[in-house]
């Protein structure tokens, strides 16, 4: 036992999980221990608001494996960050949100930023420490970073501002690491015969691939089977683009290969991924879920399995530790599959070569409104770009081992299609929370993990003004990274089933005021390019990546598009209106 205070305990013990950034904004609620955090080796990156930091502490944790913590005032600096925990749930991010509380004494009386804390992140995290007692500072800060890796997922570290102060006498805890097996022997002898007998077995490749790093033992395991592998949505970095057996993402603006393919499926493979609902609609007009097919899932997570599909085999286990599980079971034993895998490499081959011919020559929308939209942009003066067009440009230019966050909004999600990785941790996305302001801040988090990797961020000018201030985290601080800013005018996702549903009757959607994202980018302090004319699409990212690897420059890229739009995400989420009372008859 070691005599300290316990703004030392709580210092310690993140020093002894391997803590060396933080991100958040500064506040006398923790001041005493944000003192002594430059002592201790960790780095306090102070961003503009706390929304942002809790993305950053995100993107930290999801590219580098490791936790990421954020701490702001108590209040409403806490407050702040819920939206962005709530988005790294659903990201299963180890993320640490430390939660500074008004003191014991005041707590009740309705004083200066007082507020129930804990509420606020319960449905958000996979456990919650409150620190009662100062004496127990570092065995309830240890066990939150210890749950966020086992649970995967954030947790909540509540501290009343009083328990910093005073002396302890406190052991240090060691972290607990868990490790995670590769599920029941039983249910992957079950798993195993039926990929056996499987004649046209698919592998989903999830996210679960990425967090346990079974990159290489999916490979491993997809090629003894001869499968198409297909990604799970928003994970299109669960498996190497460049390999033959990759087909693309699943899901919204998704890849017609992989649906078609998974369509022919007798056995699929949903490997470490939840399946979850918005993962497997139905898209460009293909309901491709296999209806009739033996579905096996893994997950790390028991209450996942079986619960948004029904399967045949659950295997509660890591993904990598199951993925070679299987490939042991599977080595040196005959599969049905054998005998057709010339046959199916062919189609994955066909079907792959087919979907990017119609990438290429899928330069416009061709939607009534959409090409109204376009004529419209034709008459008025100065350029204006097909968003397909410069997202297949942007994908061209895009460089090796580059990060890429999307925000939320209809050309971020009809980058889905053309989003290609080699290595995991390279995908960053808001996932089902689907918040806005979450791509610019994340990149900051994950250039902040691996600053030798580019880190590009993908925004619509709505989701944009949410989180540009950030930029001025990332001049300040020297974090720098590359945003590409689509402006449109509009809230596109929106107005789409205005289009759809509303007969154009459009409220609230235009953002048209003469915004010059360039120029606010380089009165941030970064370098601000308007690119108008299709052929400096690529050249203006090849020219930030290489300003932000080689001079430290953070660059704002502004996309002049169309006003055209992209299929809606759920045509089953509205019905067309009914309106009942006279003065709206017109309105239906």
């Amino acid at each position: 036992m070691t005599r300290m205070t316990p703004s030392e305990a709580f210092v310690e013990t993140m020093v002894a999980h391997g803590v060396d950034t933080i991100f958040g904004i500064m506040g006398s609620a923790f001041m005493d221990a944000m003192d002594i955090f430059e002592p201790a080796g960790i780095e306090f990156v102070p961003v503009v608001h706390e929304q942002g930091a809790a993305h950053m502490a995100d993107g930290f944790a999801r590219v580098s494996g490791r936790h990421g913590v954020v701490i702001g005032q108590n209040g409403p600096g806490i407050s702040n960050c819920v939206t962005a925990v709530a988005a790294a749930f659903w990201a299963h991010s180890p993320v640490v949100v430390v939660t500074p509380e008004a003191g014991t004494m005041g707590i009740g009386l309705g004083g200066f930023q007082e507020a129930n804390q804990l509420p606020m992140f319960e449905e958000f995290t996979k456990y919650q420490g409150h620190v009662n007692n100062e004496r127990r500072m570092a065995e309830i800060t240890a066990r939150c970073f210890d749950r966020a890796l086992s649970e995967i997922g954030p947790t909540q570290l509540n501290i009343p501002r009083d328990r910093f102060y005073g002396e302890i006498d406190v052991e240090i805890p060691e972290p607990q690491r868990i490790e995670r097996g590769p599920g029941g022997s039983a249910a992957l002898d079950e798993a195993a015969d039926l990929l056996a007998k499987a004649a046209f077995p698919v592998m989903i490749s999830g996210g679960g691939v990425v967090m346990g790093d079974a990159t290489a033992d999916a490979v491993e395991l997809a090629e003894r089977l001869g499968c198409p592998v297909v990604n799970s949505y928003l994970h299109n970095d669960s498996f190497p683009a460049s390999h033959p057996q990759w087909c693309g993402p699943l899901g919204y603006q998704g890849s017609k290969a992989a649906m078609k393919l998974l369509a022919r499926a007798d056995a699929v493979l949903a490997l470490g991924t939840r399946l979850g609902p918005f993962g497997t609609l139905p898209q460009h007009g293909l309901d491709y879920w296999p209806a009739a097919a033996r579905i096996i899932q893994v997950d790390a997570d028991s209450k996942m399995l079986g619960l948004v599909r029904p399967i045949d085999v659950g295997i509660f286990g890591d993904a990598g530790a199951a993925a070679r599980a299987l490939t042991e079971r599977l080595r040196g034993r005959e599969l049905a599959g054998d005998a057709t895998r010339p046959e199916r490499a062919a189609a994955i081959a066909a079907e792959k070569t087919a979907w990017e011919a119609e990438l290429d020559d899928w330069t416009e929308e061709t939607d009534d409104f959409s090409v109204d939209m376009i004529k419209q942009a034709a008459a008025e003066p100065g350029n204006w770009l097909h968003p397909r067009q410069a997202l297949r440009e942007l994908e061209r230019a895009m460089p090796p081992r580059a990060m890429v966050s999307t925000d939320i909004g209809n050309i971020n999600s009809v980058a889905n299609s053309y989003l290609r990785f080699e290595e995991p941790r390279s995908f960053l996305a808001a996932m089902s929370w689907g918040n806005c302001g979450y791509a610019l801040p994340a990149a900051i988090g994950a250039k902040k993990a691996a600053p030798d990797r580019p880190a590009v961020a993908y925004a619509g000018d709505g989701a944009w003004a949410m989180s540009m201030v950030e930029v001025m985290t990332a001049v300040r601080h020297s974090i720098p990274v590359t945003a590409v800013v689509f402006h449109n005018r509009q809230w596109g996702a929106e107005k789409k089933n205005q289009v759809d549903f509303y007969d154009r009757r459009f409220v609230a959607g235009e953002l048209d005021g003469g915004e010059d994202w360039s120029a606010l980018a380089r009165a941030m302090g970064a370098d601000g390019v308007r690119v108008d004319d299709l052929d400096d699409v690529g050249p203006a990212l090849t020219r930030a990546i290489d300003a932000q690897m080689n001079a430290g420059r953070t660059t704002v890229i502004e996309v002049m598009c169309t006003k055209e739009l992209g299929d809606p995400f759920r045509r089953d989420a509205l019905s067309r209106p009914v309106r009942l009372l006279p003065k709206y008859a017109d309105y239906t």
